[in-house]
């Protein structure tokens, strides 16, 4: 028995005892998991720790399907952003050739089962909750309407990521919750929004503005407002999520913070900027770290630390990364010039980078040949790269730490690290907000709204580190330590310029800020299925990204079949005509 039923509907009670042991507050200090205090569910400790277990199942469990913080394999590696990477025998990747088959299913199993069992952990902290509530020692009213309010964020953060993958779910609340109604007959009938929603405004209305207890982890009202804005913007509900946006603008106290790469390095975490990060921590003997981690590590060089060289950012989004002499976007695509690319070349071949205007952004997104790499080296191209020839010379730079923090990644091999991961801060919501203005036609606030994260991207410590030799750099590069490691500008857009002419023209400049902003954060696809422009955007990156690898070759994306991804076939088995399987994969009965 597997997935909804094993996590959701036995609950048996040794599970529950395991997540007490297995979790402690400590986790949302950034200190490793411990025993939780207490042996007793009913206890004002024992809730606690069922809270965190709920907490502690954010990241997922496993590295492909689950992943569900980064959102590394569905919302990046399905998209133009990256290829899940890898060579001959490695795991399969259903999105790089949009040909869904049944060798992957373990990749949907993996995703339900960690977001149901998070669902799981957030009804268990109500249940016992509500026992404590009932008990001779009952945990005082604020702290136990915080606690309703965490478990109710957690429980519909969980379902947003289960929605986002799955066209229709079932939304399970606790048994009290859903009578006469049990769990294991809540059809997936729908998209879940409701439950999503009424969860998220519970928590939004009884939340504190910062953080309970004090710990940076919790949940707050602001962050509540983020997720169900973002609900709402994938629904184009526009004023409902307006409210909430303007509300974490103008009310929260956020701040941009002064550099773009303080949102991914190891020593500005839970900063100004930060609504809801997930936290991440390693010992020398414990890791609890944000996938994909390790997998996106380089397999090769100083900084591979037993990395599997996946996750590889796509021609298609470097060269998106060019500005005109205005250090301004360049927003058709059909506009860009092709970018020097080493695909195939030695590291002791010459090979002279671009010298292209670049948006700053680039080099502290993708790792490319000839930028110094976090301070672990100037990048030699094919000597760092794993199949290089396949994948392309390209690998990720936000879930890998710099060189100078390597001493805050004690776990054994190294193949972890203890980043955060920032799933909502002030920049997604300035960056929604003004998506929001673009659609209403209040173009001048859309303009200034981009305009603030184009200022922060200016004024941004670039990458430096010029190399001014070519042929070796491998062994041999020299570099001028003086000077930004490429031709790099980016400016704010002025007023009555084209970009804010129109609706349409804002709606793309919006959205090209955005991939600016978040590119390889699992993101991309989500956001062009929102926008309704999922074939045309990624049919064009299939003709385009075949003159470079051969991993599309002969795809095509169908935006009406290949849009979400199957129920696992053995859930929808097990509970025959409760749970119905998307239409486009009907024959999708058995596994493989």
């Amino acid at each position: 028995m597997s997935s909804i039923h094993k996590f959701l509907l036995i609950i048996p009670v040794l599970a529950v005892f395991t997540v007490l042991h297995s979790c402690s507050e400590d986790f949302l200090m950034k200190e490793p998991p411990g025993a939780a205090a207490g042996s007793v569910m009913e206890s004002p400790d024992g809730v606690e720790s069922l809270l965190v277990s709920a907490y502690s199942a954010l990241k997922g469990t496993s590295m492909f399907g689950g992943s569900m913080g980064s959102d590394w394999m569905y919302g990046s590696a399905y998209s133009d952003d990256c290829h899940k990477g890898g060579s001959a025998g490695d795991y399969a990747n259903p999105g790089d050739a949009y040909d869904f088959l049944k060798s992957h299913t373990y990749y949907v199993r993996d995703r339900w089962k960690e977001c149901y069992e998070g669902v799981l952990r957030a009804n268990f902290a109500l249940e016992y909750l509500g026992k404590n509530q009932n008990g001779p020692n009952p945990i005082a009213g604020p702290r136990a309407l915080h606690i309703e309010a965490e478990a109710k964020f957690l429980r519909a953060w969980f379902h947003f990521e289960a929605n986002k993958v799955f066209e229709y779910i079932p939304y399970i609340k606790t048994r009290e919750e859903l009578a006469p109604v049990l769990p294991e007959n809540v059809p997936n009938s729908g998209r879940g929004w409701d439950g999503i929603e009424e969860d998220l405004q519970f928590a939004i209305d009884n939340l504190p503005a910062y953080r309970p207890l004090g710990e940076p982890g919790r949940a707050t009202r602001y962050s509540a407002e983020a997720v169900k804005a973002h609900a709402h913007m994938h629904q184009k509900e526009f004023n409902k999520a307006k409210v909430l946006l303007d509300d974490i603008i103008n009310n929260g106290g956020f701040e941009l913070v002064s550099n773009f790469y303080d949102n991914y390095d190891m020593t500005h975490e839970n900063n100004a900027e930060s609504i809801f990060e997930i936290q991440a921590v390693t010992t020398a003997t414990k890791h609890y770290s944000v996938f994909p981690a390790g997998a996106a590590f380089h397999q090769k060089g100083p900084a591979s630390l037993g990395g599997w060289g996946y996750f590889n950012p796509t021609q298609v989004l470097f060269e998106a990364f060019q500005v005109t002499e205005e250090g301004l976007p360049v927003t058709d695509i059909h506009d860009r010039v092709p970018l020097a690319i080493d695909q195939g070349l030695g590291s002791r071949e010459e090979f002279i980078p671009t010298d292209h205007l670049l948006d700053l952004r680039v080099d502290w997104t993708i790792a490319r040949r000839g930028i110094d790499f976090l301070g672990w080296g100037i990048h030699p191209g094919g000597d760092w790269m794993r199949e290089q020839h396949i994948n392309g010379p390209y690998m990720t730079k936000k879930y890998m730490h710099f060189k100078s923090e390597q001493g805050l990644n004690l776990d054994g091999i190294g193949f972890y690290n203890g980043k955060n991961y920032r799933l909502y801060r002030l920049a997604h919501i300035i960056l929604w907000r003004a998506e929001v203005a673009a659609e209403e036609g209040d173009l001048e606030y859309a303009r200034t709204l981009v305009n603030m994260i184009r200022t922060r991207a200016k004024e941004s410590t670039p990458v430096m580190g010029l190399c001014t030799s070519y042929s070796d750099l491998a062994s041999n590069p020299v570099v001028d330590w003086t000077r930004p490691a490429a031709n790099y500008k980016v400016e704010p857009y002025p007023s009555g310029h084209p970009a804010f002419s129109g609706i349409e023209e804002a709606r793309e400049a919006v959205r090209l800020e955005i991939r600016f902003e978040f590119a390889t954060e699992g993101h991309r696809f989500f956001d062009l299925r929102r926008w309704g422009i999922d074939g045309e955007v990624l049919n064009d990156f299939i003709s385009r990204d075949t003159e470079v690898t051969d991993y599309m070759k002969g795809a095509r994306y169908d935006p009406e079949e290949d849009d979400f991804w199957p129920l696992p076939p053995d859930e929808v088995e097990l509970q025959k005509g409760i749970l119905k399987q998307d239409s486009s994969y009907l024959n999708f009965k058995t596994l493989n």
